[in-house]
């Protein structure tokens, strides 16, 4: 059995974790005999279809809890259910990691043992146990075997951004750049990436004190909509806001604008939380001003679903 180290919770025990990752490692080692890498990310990364189908990919889920309701963030996820269960909780939603222990014998093993190195990136440690878990399994297993190239990056992202630094390191892993150089350019890169997010439900907010009963109150009356900004160390903070979800998308489009470097090297990533059209909204209000290399729109899982919550969209570039 998978012990999980839970975030605000004593909440631990999730099967079928190491089978399904074993599994998906030896699947891949004898599609592929030459892999060489893995990109390891936790499920607040949303990856493109094809992608979850590449053999250098590996999701590890997390665990989501709403009140009684407990469930894995895995392909079984389901959105729809989930924000029901969320809406008519009056408790905060929580979110559960691997513990070390499992992330070293579960996630890491199978891989280093099949001959591939390791990249990890992490939802933000302002917001999860994921990247703390991840690093101390880490150094437990290059204490038994100090020659592995294991590198877990704090993304100081969610979501989206995470995808951004997946996708740019199965890139560089592709090119056949050294292990070294690989992660100096996803450092490099993690500190010029963006990351936004207009909420149009402020309950998940309200539910775990980030946001007072009485602001809550207020913002929905006169329907305003925060605009969020993660931080460099991996924190959240409001930059702006407006009246009404389209000002708050456009106020949070005109930031993507404005703060860009190098716009047409750039991929614009867009999830949402059940709301496709102001993904799409999004997408026009920023390539209306900018030229972007490439637009990838994705619908949130659970973990993103979770902060998101219904209508939320979430940005990085």
């Amino acid at each position: 059995m998978l012990s999980y180290v839970v975030m605000k919770t004593t909440w631990i025990g999730f099967e079928n974790i190491r089978e399904a990752v074993v599994r998906q490692a030896q699947s891949a080692c004898g599609m592929e005999e030459n892999m060489s890498y893995k990109i390891v990310v936790d499920s607040c990364c949303e990856l493109p279809e094809k992608y979850k189908k590449d053999p250098h990919f590996e999701i590890v889920p997390l665990g989501l809890e709403v009140g009684d309701y407990r469930i894995m963030d895995d392909e079984h996820f389901n959105q729809k259910e989930f924000l029901e269960q969320v809406a008519s909780c009056p408790q905060c939603p929580r979110s559960s990691c691997p513990s070390p222990e499992s992330y070293r014998q579960d996630v890491l093993r199978p891989i280093l043992e099949a001959g591939n190195n390791v990249l990890h990136l992490a939802f933000s440690s302002g917001l999860s146990g994921s990247y703390n878990s991840a690093m101390v399994g880490r150094q437990m297993y290059l204490e038994e075997d100090e020659s592995k190239q294991i590198y877990v990056m704090d993304s100081c992202s969610a979501s989206c951004g995470e995808t951004q630094l997946a996708l740019l390191a199965a890139s560089l892993e592709e090119q056949g750049l050294p292990f070294e150089e690989v992660v100096s350019r996803l450092e490099a890169f993690r500190s010029e990436m963006n990351t936004y997010f207009v909420l149009d439900n402020l309950e998940t907010l309200r539910k775990n004190g980030r946001l007072s009963g009485i602001k809550a109150l207020v913002a929905s009356t006169l329907s305003i909509k925060p605009v969020m900004a993660g931080t460099m160390d991996g924190r959240i903070e409001q930059i702006g806001q407006g009246i009404g979800i389209r000002k708050g998308l456009q106020k949070m489009a005109d930031a993507v604008v404005r703060n860009v470097a190098r716009p047409e090297e750039k991929t614009l990533m867009i999830t949402h939380c059940n709301c496709p059209e102001r993904a799409e909204s999004v997408k026009r209000m920023v390539t209306s001003k900018v030229s972007v290399k490439d637009v990838v729109i994705m619908d949130t899982a659970g973990v993103s679903s979770m902060y998101a919550n219904d209508g939320g969209v979430i940005v990085t570039i």
